[in-house]
């Protein structure tokens, strides 16, 4: 394809892009006034003992969980069980096979701080091959194996940082296409465009490894009709259970965490799996699977992600389905505009991820995504950590605008401005992976 094609190609999904942006994103606030303080926080509609949330400890049938062991045994995996069936979709029950190759290892990553590794995760099935990029950057010491953050970005590996040794993507697809920021004839030009939103430098400084998927190798942010991506591996008709993109890039998380469950300077105990928006939904859904993940992390996730449903505050079902339908299993749409009669919410969704370290965070500009709702999904799951033993007592009103709050293992901060990763999340980020890792800063 010539770069005159390529960037026509470039300007239609920016265009379609900025039609999404729109529709997920209101220019005006609703209900609160984001100016005017923490006046938001009288929104409270519905009042919460008004939602009529399932209640975690008791099963679809009417039992009532009361030990850890009903709980592992019964509870854990009905809930499991329904938010695959009627939210993110099933994975395809079919073999599969993953292999790891290290393409490159550049010992002087972010100007010697740091060693880079460049990883080509290999999958097939059927038949069929996919391969997506990981590139892990580890702390250049003798203090290894190192505790990590896992997490997908919107644009390619190599924008996260302008190091010229990262490579770019091996798929170019409009992925969450905004703005189209680079294709096959100009990486240079994008090279570190989201570097504010991975602190690279100040994540090895603390002692921490950072490991980074473009989220479009996976599976591409657009309705194809699931004909590329991890999709492409699996054979059979689709029906309304089947797993959608955001089932699709949780289980690509899974897939970068066996690579780093075999990495030696990664402590595999002590991997963190953290998603911004759309790949906070992501990271939220992995980390409720794959137990292997120590410590999830929710950034700004709202609907389908952190946010009660049954809130029906900000983006309703309504609007991500009708505006995303790749996203979620068919089955989801049944419940636009009818929230009420969802078997499961999202405080159930953070309650699969007990007893682990579980932090959500908001942003008091973003009412899209519902902040005071992503908070009480986080309270209304105590109840399952407290039954595994853990001391938890986040209280039910909204917490204070960049007043972090950390109740046992549970964390929470809405700071001020708009829905974006900022150096003050991963700084709350690292704060609580050292209560909770041990880490030396």
């Amino acid at each position: 394809m010539n770069l005159r094609i390529t960037s026509l190609l470039c300007l239609l999904f920016a265009l379609v892009g900025f039609q999404q942006l729109a529709a997920q994103t209101p220019t005006t606030m609703t209900g609160r006034d984001a100016t005017a303080g923490n006046a938001w926080e009288a929104d409270r509609t519905p009042p919460p003992d008004e939602m009529n949330l399932p209640d975690i400890m008791t099963t679809f049938s009417g039992y009532n969980i009361t030990t850890g062991t009903d709980w592992a045994a019964k509870r854990r995996p009905e809930i499991l069980n329904a938010f695959q069936a009627n939210v993110y979709g099933r994975v395809p029950k079919q073999d599969y096979q993953v292999k790891f190759s290290v393409d490159n290892i550049d010992e002087d990553a972010l100007e010697g701080k740091a060693i880079g590794k460049s990883v080509t995760v290999m999958l097939s099935a059927n038949g069929k091959s996919h391969n997506f990029n990981l590139y892990l950057l580890v702390p250049k010491s003798d203090k290894g194996p190192y505790p990590t953050f896992l997490g997908l970005n919107f644009y390619g590996n190599h924008t996260v940082h302008a190091d010229s040794d990262i490579p770019i993507s091996s798929s170019w697809t409009p992925n969450n296409s905004q703005f189209c920021v680079f294709d096959h004839q100009a990486d240079e030009v994008s090279r570190g465009v989201r570097a504010y939103r991975w602190p690279a430098e100040r994540i090895i400084q603390r002692g921490y490894a950072l490991a980074v998927v473009y989220s479009g190798d996976i599976d591409p942010d657009f309705d194809d009709g699931f004909t590329n991506g991890v999709h492409a591996l699996f054979s059979g008709e689709r029906d309304n259970q089947s797993w959608g993109t955001i089932g699709a890039w949780a289980w690509g998380l899974s897939r970068a965490m066996d690579y780093l469950m075999q990495d030696e300077d990664v402590d595999r105990n002590k991997v963190a799996v953290m998603g911004h928006s759309r790949l906070g939904k992501a990271a939220l859904w992995a980390g409720a699977q794959d137990e292997r993940f120590a410590l999830v992390i929710s950034n700004d996730s709202g609907c389908g992600g952190a946010a009660i449903s049954r809130r029906k505050s900000g983006e309703r079902l309504k609007d991500i389905n009708g505006n995303f339908p790749h996203w979620f299993a068919r089955s989801f749409r049944q419940y636009n505009g009818k929230e009420e009669t969802l078997p499961v919410d999202q405080h159930m969704l953070m309650s699969l991820v007990a007893p682990r370290p579980l932090y959500v965070a908001s942003a008091q500009q973003d009412d899209w995504a519902d902040p005071y709702g992503e908070y009480l999904s986080l309270y209304f799951a105590q109840p399952a950590y407290r039954l595994l033993g853990y001391r938890t007592r986040l209280g039910l009103q909204h917490p204070k605008v960049n007043e972090p709050v950390s109740s046992g293992q549970l964390g929470y901060h809405i700071r001020s401005g708009r829905h974006d990763v900022t150096r003050y999340d991963w700084e709350r980020y690292m704060d609580f992976a050292d209560l909770h890792f041990h880490a030396e800063k």
